[in-house]
């Protein structure tokens, strides 16, 4: 029987509004703008093609963190319902959004002394936070008590492993995870980064190849070197499904490994990473 507590994390997990509705998660929407009209949006506020046309049409996305009184207000009211809350953070590697969510927690563990709240930094993003999310989510509806919930994903964290590779290395320049001189050099010779999340939660670069195909056999192969056998495993994409779906193809005929869900990166990851940012996410003997 499933448990009475609230799974609260953000929109950064990637699972899109109508899986966390048909999961029971709460999620918060994470803040964007595009820097030339300075309008605030949040998270999902528009069709995500239509966010990657824009940036492909030359406009700039900017994020930021979730301020404190909207966890103030989300957490209040599931308190004030009667609800406990396990809280998953997006990566203090990544984002302050975590130590906000933890901040305004501690205070409210004072207000509501007999409710409990657990805090946990998933160290991950995108889907790889949603993988996280999806392991709460499966532990409670087994009914697992909140504590044996939080006590079991603590132990999970650097397990949870993530892949990256994008189409254009214009946007990891942009936010500082590239030199301009390799981003010129990179698009000239075609050459596509494979990057993963360490086990600090940031994002590092760990080898390259040349041309998209590659780069996304190098990704399955990383999961065929540490993938754990009862693993879930997600993809995500930013506008490239045909892409999303020939790595399912690569994990089904190459490693004999159904994919669990296939999910769009949302405007907050993908303001960073950029249209054509293709994803892998699973269960592995580590990061």
């Amino acid at each position: 029987m499933a448990q009475n507590y609230a799974l609260v994390t953000e929109s950064s997990s990637d699972l899109g509004i109508r899986t966390a509705e048909e999961w029971g998660i709460e999620m918060i929407r994470m803040p964007f703008l595009f820097t030339d009209d300075g309008k605030g949006k949040l998270d999902l506020d528009e069709p995500l093609k239509t966010f990657y046309d824009e940036m492909r049409n030359g406009r700039v996305a900017k994020t930021s963190s979730v301020n404190e009184s909207t966890y103030v207000q989300v957490f209040t009211r599931l308190l004030e319902e009667g609800r406990d809350i396990l809280y998953l953070g997006f990566s203090s590697g990544l984002s302050v959004t975590c130590e906000t969510g933890r901040k305004i927690a501690e205070s409210l563990r004072e207000k509501y002394p007999e409710r409990k709240i657990r805090c946990i930094d998933s160290l991950a993003a995108s889907a790889g936070q949603g993988l996280f999310v999806y392991l709460a989510k499966e532990n409670r509806d087994r009914g697992l008590s909140l504590d044996e919930n939080a006590d079991l994903l603590e132990k999970e964290v650097l397990h949870v492993c993530h892949w990256f590779t994008v189409e254009e290395l214009k946007y990891l320049k942009r936010g500082g995870r590239i030199s301009t001189a390799t981003a010129l050099l990179g698009t000239a010779l075609n050459v596509k980064p494979v990057l993963h999340v360490d086990d600090e939660g940031h994002l590092i670069k760990v080898s390259q190849t040349h041309g998209r195909k590659k780069s996304i056999k190098k990704m399955a192969e990383a999961l065929g070197e540490t993938i754990r056998p009862e693993s879930p495993i997600m993809i995500s994409h930013a506008d490239c499904l045909e892409d999303a779906e020939y790595l399912k193809r690569i994990l089904k005929e190459d490693y004999g490994r159904e994919v669990t869900l296939i999910t769009e990166i949302g405007s907050v990851i993908g303001a960073h990473s950029g249209p054509g940012t293709l994803a892998l996410f699973f269960m592995g003997s580590h990061r």
